[in-house]
């Protein structure tokens, strides 16, 4: 089946004519009816506008004249983005219960993330699943249900991009669009063990703006660091629409792109030394943190990988206090502003565990706002100044592994915020510093465990060459899920 396949091994077969990207729309669609039952990632799919979008891309390979590398591949978009014609309900009773919410009129523009999908001719299969507002680290929510862990469906996949992360884990669809706002493509791709980037803040245009501001990010989310960067090179298209954006030559100078980026870090023969010369911090917990030791584990190996690949690496943490009050400020503030316009009931409406947050979290003040935009700036000064003396800053992605689905936080944990369980991704959403999350091994239990590359503002090429030098070393340390689109793999085929 074409959904073994990376998205760059699809488009290869597309170009010599072995495959047909009807072929590979099929296999994900029948893919996305036999497993998606068990892991719920997938909240709108539309097999006639699929079908019809993958004859246009086979028609354009027959003429010899794809849009880009990535014309015709599967792929999924969070229900976060805007998508012409499909309702865009963020997982949220709120925007369902509206007159016309479920109309195709009423949702006439594509995100910016959606046209540049569009134009490089991928082929969407569908919407996937977030909580609501893509307000916490793991996916539920009272619209759509759960969503599950392909590898452990009785645990979470995180969030909130997590039925992005579970459809590519399960092998529905080679490449996904998630929005990150303090770790939302990042989490879910450590927990289901595949790849995702948090570029630097601006270099993927949004629109509309995000009620958490300059938070909230697009990345995309695939099984490699090369599918990854190629997916990077699609989405780097100007819109207006977004007054923060920034050209996206301030992370590509010279030739390439991305692509060659992950080109250069991989495509290198055994025993040589990719990352010779390349300054690395190694901070376990960044100095206030804790981990599961098996996951410390997994990413110290990891660590050591990269030493071995030339790198001097150096144990240090980088010197910063945990921002999670000035996060939470901004944070709640944000998703106070998200039910404004739907009247004074609406909290009434709303996942229970966000009304039980925002009675934590309310009633900040503008100088309450502006002290944590305060603190945002002095972190942002001090990790501008610590990548003096570091390329790039290794952390665990998580601290932990997979948790029980259906919870914001691990059973019995000490605390009901999601970000409790997540201090090693907000910081670099409040920095708005590129952020790269690749599989780096296994807990005893097979529990994915991921590693997170950091790298200054605008040197993401370098994050992604990183990346891609330490999956070659490493080779394939996360197996397939249990719920997998291949039937010998999947308990449902």
């Amino acid at each position: 089946m074409t959904t073994s396949l990376t998205a760059l091994e699809l488009s290869q077969r597309f170009r010599s004519g072995a495959l047909s990207p009807v072929d590979a729309a099929v296999d994900a669609l029948e893919a996305i009816e036999r497993v998606d039952g068990e892991i719920n990632a997938f909240c709108h799919v539309d097999r006639a506008e699929t079908l019809a979008a993958a004859r246009r891309s086979e028609d354009r390979y027959r003429q010899g004249a794809p849009l880009s590398p990535l014309d015709g591949v599967p792929t999924s978009i969070k229900d976060i983005f805007y998508t012409r014609g499909v309702p865009t309900l963020r997982g949220s009773r709120l925007l369902a219960r509206k007159d016309g919410a479920a109309d195709p009129a009423s949702w006439p523009d594509d995100a910016p993330v959606t046209s540049a999908v569009h134009e490089a001719g991928c082929v969407v299969i569908g919407k996937t699943t977030t909580p609501e507002f893509a307000w916490k680290g793991v996916t539920d929510n009272t619209l759509t249900g759960i969503t599950r862990n392909p590898h452990d469906t009785d645990l979470t996949p995180g969030g909130s991009s997590g039925g992005a992360s579970a459809a590519v884990a399960a092998g529905l669809g080679q490449l996904a669009l998630g929005t990150d706002g303090g770790g939302s493509v990042r989490i879910p791709a450590a927990f289901c063990g595949i790849v995702a980037l948090k570029p630097t803040y601006g270099v993927i245009p949004m629109f509309p703006s995000s009620p958490f501001g300059t938070l909230a990010h697009a990345g995309p989310m695939t099984r490699t660091v090369a599918d990854t960067a190629a997916f990077m090179d699609a989405l780097l298209r100007p819109d207006p629409r977004d007054w923060s954006a920034v050209p996206a030559r301030a992370t590509t100078p010279g030739p390439g792109g991305y692509l060659a980026a992950a080109t250069e870090g991989a495509g290198n023969s055994a025993g040589d030394r990719p990352l010779e010369g390349l300054r690395v911090a190694y901070s376990r917990d960044l100095g206030f943190g804790t981990n599961d030791p098996e996951v410390e584990r997994e990413v110290t190996r990891a660590v050591d990988v990269l030493a071995s690949l030339g790198a001097r690496v150096d144990s240090v943490d980088p010197g910063v206090a945990d921002p999670v009050d000035a996060f939470h400020v901004l944070w709640f503030a944000g998703l106070a502003a998200v039910l404004a316009p739907h009247g004074p009931d609406a909290i009434d409406h709303v996942d229970p565990s966000m009304r039980e947050a925002l009675g934590r979290y309310h009633d900040y003040s503008a100088a309450d706002y502006l002290d944590a935009v305060a603190v945002r700036m002095a972190l942002g000064a001090r990790m501008a100044d610590f990548h003096q003396g570091y390329d790039i800053l290794i952390t665990p992605t998580t601290p932990i592994p997979a948790f029980a689905a259906g919870s914001d936080v691990p059973p019995a944990w000490h605390s009901p915020d999601w970000t409790s369980w997540t201090p090693y991704t907000y910081p670099f959403n409040m920095t708005q510093q590129p952020a790269l999350s690749v599989p780096c091994g296994t807990t005893d239990a097979g529990l994915p465990v991921g590693i997170q590359i950091v790298g200054a503002r605008f040197d993401d090429r370098l994050v992604v060459r990183v990346g891609a030098a330490l999956e070659a070393a490493l080779g394939q340390v996360v197996p397939a899920p249990r719920i997998h689109a291949s039937p010998a793999g999947s308990a449902g085929g």
